[in-house]
């Protein structure tokens, strides 16, 4: 089986889908990830005592407005009508544990969008508790789940 790139032309040059001739239908995708840090964080996130505020407020939000503006970050990234995102994070005893998932009616998916999300929340923690924890990182930023379009439903298994 020969597979084509469709992101490159036939010279090999990088270049935009073209998905005008593709139907809208609605589309979904769900990425996560964890930020990993010291206990004593841990404990200042549940306690609320982190000296730049909530962090977990200030991700979810930052999340969100990451996923709106994935076109701006990624080059071959549609400029898409974005009509839902819900940025979960849930403190864990390693950290912080965080969900995304995005929701479109358009002519192309939203992976991009999702896996951004939680990449900037992400970021937004590590951003928020550096001061406490210099060791403090990002791990498992992946694709949990896609729904919607030509390819259909995919889910990780476990």
């Amino acid at each position: 089986m020969t597979e084509q790139f469709t992101h490159l032309d036939a010279a090999g040059h990088a270049r935009m889908v073209d998905v005008t001739a593709k139907q809208p239908t609605v589309r979904s995708a769900t990425a996560s990830g964890r930020v990993v840090c010291d206990p004593t964080v841990v404990a200042a996130l549940r306690d609320g005592t982190v000296p730049k505020g909530d962090v977990l407020a200030v991700a979810r939000i930052a999340g969100i407005a990451a996923a709106k503006r994935t076109p701006e970050l990624l080059p071959l990234a549609h400029v898409i009508g974005v009509h839902g995102v819900v940025v979960d994070l849930d403190l864990t005893d390693e950290g912080v544990s965080l969900t995304a998932t995005v929701r479109t009616a358009d002519r192309t998916g939203v992976e991009m969008e999702a896996l951004t999300a939680v990449s900037v929340a992400a970021l937004a923690v590590v951003d928020m508790v550096k001061g406490l924890d210099r060791s403090v990182r990002i791990a498992d930023v992946r694709l949990e789940a896609k729904s919607g379009g030509r390819s259909g439903d995919w889910r990780r298994d476990a």
